[in-house]
């Protein structure tokens, strides 16, 4: 297939040194998923279940080859030289197809052991004309169907330009084509050092690996622990005293078990009616945090305990009322009417009422509006409707989104009202001082109002300038604000945002991205739903107008106008789980997608540490090469995303960091999902531009900055793996912003590294 003019060719293609042997065994051409143990060999009988699925008169068509090897319909350009190279080798008539023997052929050709076959394939699907050479216009086409496959937009345009990188680097002799030697020389250069994930030694038996965790779960969750308990006590307690009391009373004669299960619960219902409001009172909590109480409550939980106060309420709520309408009140409405005189006639006016007009009481009316008012309000408050998962048709599509949970959730505020009147009007307890609902609710309420009523005090304290807005790929909107006086807060907090322009009543929390030290406020902004999309496209269209208004202006010789920007309005700051991330000797910063936000404000800010110890020359202590500072002395920031241009929005940040991060405080480490993973044939070409751009000047093709970009998801085992070798005798704060899929695993990661000396301590961001 190829051709050898020179004995150098010969000597180098003879036999394969060990580094490029490896290098070449990592490329493979089948997504290892197709196979239950993961193995490329045991991939046989998934490809001929595709095989069945896809063929047509037990022919497979080139068009469907990469959907039976497991390649997505991005890759369909690539599966088809792939299949072409194959059909070629095995001097097969493919135009029609391959039948299921052929494929077999070409299954075999893919998953050969033999280092040399498996780079030949390669070369061959790139040399086309088959005379054993790469010529520029060659490699470029597969540089094209690679970056296709990666979703590489920015690659394609350069393209070209990349060609000339390789050529000028293998073909130093300007002779017009490379071999098959010299891309095994590139892939040489490639070998990546292979470290296997270890579980610490302590959990490698069962007792030892159970009192692991179990240590590593009470000291993760001690906080937790004690609160939780405390709730659920007071929650028995109060419980029990309603119960028995009523059992005590005449009326347990008539109605039974039934009334007391029914007060019991409505007790609690009081308790956490009246708690459910503290968590959310997010201006007091950010004080909070920096008070002692930081060090026994865990105030990064408010969310959460919020919505299992929520959860208890809708599990009481139905106790309650299934204990009065299916069973106190049939046993009452169906007692003899004397012993119902004797018992409970002066409790309703010695008149043993119906079941409608139970129903139609005062407490029976406000019990029914408030449990649909809260079946309402909690419905909307699910993940799948607040964050419009669920598609609703259309005469309702407007009650899924963050903008209907938010005005629906003040209904609430109706729900308290009518249970102050639900309370009052009880049938069996007469006397103000034994009504206690209101006594329950009344302080919290007034906290709650109070905070809410400042913060709208001070929102015109917080009407901020923009000054910039950067509409960045992905669809973040970024924006750059005046700093108000007094507005001080550390990194990681994040703020309110409002557009009056858009709603009156609407504010956003985006974590801040600026560092403590700027003269400026910023956030990114991604378009997520209704509020945020119609949020970017206002800032498009003010710089569509001023950019219009301005060419207008230079032609006619007149000033450029400011930028007339929507107005906006902020609030806060708030505290958040990140804002702790000085208490840790070392950091691991994970972010998935716009996750990197509260993150982005930490690295500059240690960055902007770093600096200034460098100025005042008490970087380095005497006799030692670690940094003289406060704070984590090294700071790993892991950044997942699945798109090329979310590395945009931060790389000016990126780039400071390769240049002004001279003891290398900070390691980053920059993942791009949609490309496929190191090693993949789709992605081996990128992989060598990659090197190659990245020797050359420095810079990554993937990032466009100073950073170099891995390809696939991170192997999680492998980092914390390796940040236990590195860091023994250590605190390590993991702190996790990206959605939910991720946190169990994280977690279950720092419980398995965790040692007596070794803490991982893991941290998730919650709005």
């Amino acid at each position: 297939m190829f051709q050898k003019n020179s004995t150098t060719t010969t000597s180098m293609t003879g036999e394969m040194s060990s580094g490029a042997s490896k290098a070449v065994m990592s490329l493979h051409f089948l997504d290892t998923k197709l196979a239950p143990n993961g193995k490329e060999n045991d991939t046989w009988e998934s490809i001929q279940d595709s095989f069945n699925k896809h063929a047509v008169d037990e022919k497979l068509s080139r068009d469907k080859f990469g959907l039976c090897i497991g390649m997505g319909e991005e890759s369909k350009d690539f599966a088809g030289e792939l299949f072409d190279a194959l059909a070629r080798r095995r001097k097969i008539s493919a135009e029609n197809g391959v039948a299921r023997a052929e494929l077999r052929m070409f299954w075999e050709d893919m998953t050969n052991q033999d280092p040399e076959s498996r780079l030949q394939i390669f070369f061959d699907m790139c040399d086309q004309n088959e005379d054993g050479r790469l010529s520029k216009e060659e490699v470029e086409k597969v540089i094209v169907l690679s970056a296709s496959a990666n979703k590489l937009s920015n690659l394609i345009q350069q393209a070209a330009s990349y060609a000339d990188l390789i050529m000028e680097k293998l073909d130093p002799d300007h002779l017009g084509y490379i071999q098959l030697w010299q891309l095994q020389t590139l892939l040489r250069g490639m070998v990546n050092s292979e470290a296997t994930a270890m579980t610490p030694k302590r959990n490698k038996t069962p007792l030892s690996k159970f009192l692991s965790k179990t240590r590593k779960l009470i000291h993760d969750n001690w906080k937790r622990i004690w609160v939780i308990t405390l709730w659920l006590t007071i929650n028995l307690g109060l419980f029990l005293w309603k119960f028995y009391q009523y059992k005590n009373r005449g009326a347990y004669q008539i109605m039974g078990q039934c009334l007391c299960f029914a007060k019991g619960a409505a007790e609690t219902l009081k308790f956490n009616m009246a708690l459910i409001l503290f968590p959310v009172c997010r201006r007091t909590l950010t004080r909070l945090r920096s008070s002692f109480l930081n060090n026994i409550i865990p105030f990064d939980d408010n969310i959460n305990f919020h919505q299992l106060i929520a959860l208890a309420i809708t599990t009481m709520t139905s106790v309650h009322v299934l204990m009065h309408i299916a069973c106190d009140f049939p046993r009452m409405i169906s007692s003899p009417e004397e012993k119902f005189m004797k018992i409970l006639g002066h409790d309703f006016d010695f008149k043993q009422p119906t079941y409608p007009e139970l129903l139609s009481s005062i407490p029976g009316v406000t019990g029914i509006l408030m449990i649909l008012l809260m079946a309402f309000a909690f419905t909307l408050a699910l993940n799948s409707f607040r964050k419009s998962i669920v598609e609703l048709p259309w005469p309702f599509h407007h009650l899924a989104g963050f903008n209907s949970f938010w005005y629906v959730h003040h209904l609430l505020a109706l729900v308290y009202v009518l249970l102050v009147i639900h309370g009052y009007f009880l049938f069996l307890t007469h006397g103000w001082s034994k009504k206690t609902t209101w006594m329950y609710i009344i302080v919290p309420i007034l906290f709650y109002a109070t905070e809410r009523t400042y913060s709208t005090i001070n929102e015109s304290g917080y009407s901020v300038n923009v000054k910039n807005a950067v509409i960045c790929k992905g669809k973040v909107l970024a924006l750059y604000l005046s700093k108000p006086r007094g507005f001080e807060y550390k990194s990681g907090m994040y703020l309110f945002v409002k557009c009056p322009d858009i709603s009156k009543f609407e504010w956003h929390p985006f974590s801040i991205t600026s560092a403590t030290g700027d003269d400026y406020l910023s956030v990114h902004i991604k378009s997520l739903g209704d509020w945020t999309t119609e949020l970017r496209s206002r800032f498009e269209a003010s710089q569509r107008e001023n950019t219009q208004e301005m060419e207008t202006k230079a032609v006619s010789g007149t000033k450029p106008p400011q930028a007339g920007y929507p107005k906006i309005l902020i609030k806060g700051p708030y505290g958040a789980p990140s804002q702790d991330f000085d208490e840790y000797d070392i950091l691991l910063l994970i972010g998935l997608g716009i996750g990197a936000t509260p993150f982005i404000s930490i690295l500059k800010d240690i960055l902007n540490i770093e600096q200034s110890d460098l100025e005042s020359g008490s970087t380095v202590s005497s006799g030692s090469s670690e940094p003289n500072r406060k704070g984590p002395k090294r700071a790993y920031f892991y950044w997942a995303t699945g798109e090329q241009g979310s590395f945009e929005w931060f790389k000016g940040v990126m780039d400071d960091i390769a240049e002004h991060d001279q003891h290398h405080i900070i390691e980053m480490h920059n993942h791009l999902t949609s490309v496929h993973g190191e090693g993949d044939a789709r992605s081996a070409l990128i992989s060598m531009i990659q090197q190659l751009q990245h020797d050359e000047n420095g810079v990554d093709v993937v990032s466009e900055s100073r950073i170099k970009t891995h390809f696939g998801r991170p192997d999680w085992r492998k980092v914390f793996s390796e940040m236990a070798r590195k860091h023994a005798s250590s605190r390590i704060g993991v702190f996790y912003c990206g959605p939910p899929t991720l946190t169990k695993k994280l977690k279950k990661l720092c419980q398995d590294f965790s040692s007596n000396s070794t803490t991982f301590d893991f941290h998730k961001e919650n709005f």
